[in-house]
């Protein structure tokens, strides 16, 4: 009896342990010859509406696949801590609730092709370290959000085809490479595998670094199909990615106006960089080593595609000294420079002087430190030019992309000790010494060959390399706010102004790089009045007029006279053969009757001449003269004549 009742305790013992496999389910336990093994479940039944809640613990794979299943629920998973593979294809889902895949610390792969998602919690990922397999292949997906980015860095393995996206964001496809910026691994087989075929891609800038990618060979990113189409815009309709060339789409480029600095402690310092891009790029600051600063920043864009930034650096410490990034960026791509920070000298209590900025009547800010007569002046636009301090003033405005300086940048020095300057290699420099800016001078400044929007401005450079910038600023001489700029080269010698108003009074002035403000060569010249053209236009459409007025009836009468003569002559040839005809053909003949004969009447006498009346002409044809012949019938009939 009792070791009835033991044994009864060991079978339900037994009994309870085993797992318990859902009613709509399989469970199949795959064992190892060492003692271990896993569990699989595969739910596939057409009348499933829910996922299963039941399925044993210890389920290291789960396939719920052609069910009614619609949506995945909160922390529908979190019991099966050992899971590693999802697959949850081929459903009718249409929800995948942010917080579905709670606790899944160890899944691998997850499956949710042959659904209907049309937005998938990309946040959700975060629940899933160890995650590397991602499948959304066909599904409703419309777009993949940049927020995405942070959480699809370690998929190793995405396939978003068979979708509806049309774009990514850029950032998205920085997290592969090359445009990460990590190098490949040595492990040559650790490759990213995309899946992006079967997608309505519009192929603008958005997705430029995507085409960009299609292009590359030996990189650790392998798309599934290589062949991917451009569905927009028209005239890129079913071009493939390989050949799609998109003309307004440029990756930005960044320079600075130095590389390095070298300026004294408790001194001023500016720093810039220049940008150019399409779209036109942003730009932003950072310290090399992350750490966080507050300083003032200036932003301009004086065009198209071309933006500037200026870091304002007051009373420098050494914890200042670094080095400082400029970042520029747009949908086509990033880049950026770095400026190099020293700082020169000894901690000292002394204040540096404070500055003064006051304006010029036109506007123009003009920087002064207290306790000096420096006046200081500089101008921030896209081509920078500094003189022993720095400060800005409204830039102006330009018509075309005007490149970064290349040169060393130089901060106020503190009271009366000097700053040293280190120059980057391959500049040009910013700096003349007094001597050269004595000697270099431009000469014969003239325009000449004016219109009424144009203008040649000619120039002689006396002292100067033929390389050295030049910038050539030109206004209406009552609107000197209205300025505009072109920058040339001295070694030019003549430049074409365009776009000006009909008479209209202008001065234009060059502007070297180094030269002292108000020490511009400047001169004045008006454009001609368009009204003598509208004069001379109006001539000629009046003399045009006259011409065709007395044309036209002059050509009306000689094509009446060529007509008439046309007739005439068909008319003198019908008439000339019926002439013809009338001579050759009709002939006046007279007409023998025979007498009635008596006793004495003479031999000659038998015939009778009768004249014919006109009416009685006979056509005789060309035959008549042999065959013609003469019934007799009567005496008082007509003669008849037969041809």
């Amino acid at each position: 009896m009792y070791r009835l009742l033991v044994a009864q305790v060991l079978l339900g013992c037994w009994s309870v342990a085993q797992p318990f496999c859902p009613s709509q389910c399989t469970c199949v336990y795959h064992g190892r010859s060492d003692g271990t093994g896993s569990r699989s479940v595969l739910c596939n039944d057409p009348d499933m509406s829910d996922i299963p809640v039941n399925v044993p613990v210890d389920t290291v794979k789960l396939r719920v696949e052609k069910t009614a299943v619609r949506r995945v629920p909160t922390e529908a998973f979190y019991y099966l801590s050992e899971l590693r593979y999802l697959w949850i294809t081929y459903n009718s889902i249409t929800s995948v609730d942010p917080g579905s895949f709670y606790n899944l610390k160890v899944l691998h792969e997850l499956r949710l092709d042959g659904n209907m998602i049309a937005t998938f919690p990309w946040e959700s990922l975060k629940e899933m370290p160890s995650l590397r397999t991602l499948d959304l292949h066909n599904n409703r997906l419309t777009s993949v959000p940049v927020e995405a980015a942070p959480y699809l860095v370690n998929i190793t393995y995405l396939d978003i085809s068979s979708n509806k996206l049309t774009t990514l964001p850029s950032d998205l496809v920085d997290i592969w490479p090359p445009f990460s910026g990590v190098l490949p691994s040595a492990n040559v087989s650790q490759k990213t595998v995309l899946g992006l075929q079967d997608n309505p891609w519009y192929c603008d800038c958005r997705i430029s670094k995507l085409i960009e990618l299609s292009k590359m060979t030996s990189i650790p990113v392998v798309l599934m199909d290589q062949f991917l189409l451009c569905s927009g815009p028209e005239n890129l309709a079913g071009v493939l990615f390989q050949r799609a060339e998109l003309d307004q789409c440029l990756k930005p480029s960044v320079m600075t106006s130095a590389t390095k600095i070298t300026s004294s402690l408790g001194s001023n310092v500016l720093l810039r960089c220049d940008a150019n891009g399409f779209p036109t790029p942003t730009l932003s600051w950072t310290r090399a080593d992350g750490s966080a600063f507050n300083n003032t920043v200036v932003q301009q864009s004086p065009g198209e595609g071309v933006h500037w930034s200026i870091l304002s650096l007051h009373n420098i410490m050494f914890k200042d000294a670094g080095d400082y990034l400029c970042k520029a960026k747009n949908v086509a791509g990033k880049a950026e420079a770095s400026i190099t920070l020293s700082v020169d000298g000894m901690q000292s209590t002394t204040q540096s002087p404070p500055m003064n900025i006051t304006k010029l009547p036109d506007g123009q800010p003009v920087t002064s430190f207290a306790g000096t007569k420096m006046s200081l002046y500089t101008s921030l636009s896209p081509v920078l030019t500094t003189t022993a301090a720095m400060t800005t003033m409204p830039p102006l405005p330009t018509r075309k992309s005007l490149g970064p300086g290349e040169g060393v940048q130089r901060s106020p020095p503190a009271g009366d000790k000097p700053t040293k300057v280190q120059q980057s290699k391959g500049s040009k420099g910013l700096m003349m010494s007094d001597k050269f800016k004595k000697k270099a001078d431009l000469k014969d400044i003239e325009v000449v060959e004016e219109t009424s929007d144009t203008a040649v401005l000619l120039w002689t450079a006396e002292g100067f390399p033929s390389d050295a910038p030049l910038t050539v600023v030109y206004f209406p001489y009552d609107a000197k706010d209205d300025k505009e700029s072109v920058d040339t080269e001295v070694g030019q010698g003549k430049l074409l102004l365009e776009y000006l108003m009909p008479n209209q009074l202008y001065t234009v002035c060059l502007v070297t790089k180094g030269s002292v403000s108000g020490k511009e060569q400047c001169v004045n010249f008006s454009t001609l009045d368009n009204g003598g053209d509208d004069g001379q236009n109006k001539v000629l459409m009046i003399a045009s007029a006259i011409a065709c007025a007395v044309a036209v009836p002059l050509i009306v009468v000689l094509l009446y006279k060529i007509l008439c003569l046309y007739c005439k002559g068909n008319s003198s040839r019908n008439n000339g053969t019926d002439d013809d005809l009338s001579k050759e053909t009709y002939v006046k003949f007279e007409t023998l009757t025979m007498k009635q004969r008596t006793l004495n009447g003479q031999a000659n006498d038998l015939w009778a001449r009768r004249q014919t009346q006109e009416s009685e002409r006979m056509l005789l044809c060309s035959r008549s003269s042999i065959d013609s012949q003469m019934t007799y019938k009567s005496d008082s009939s007509r003669s008849e004549y037969l041809c």
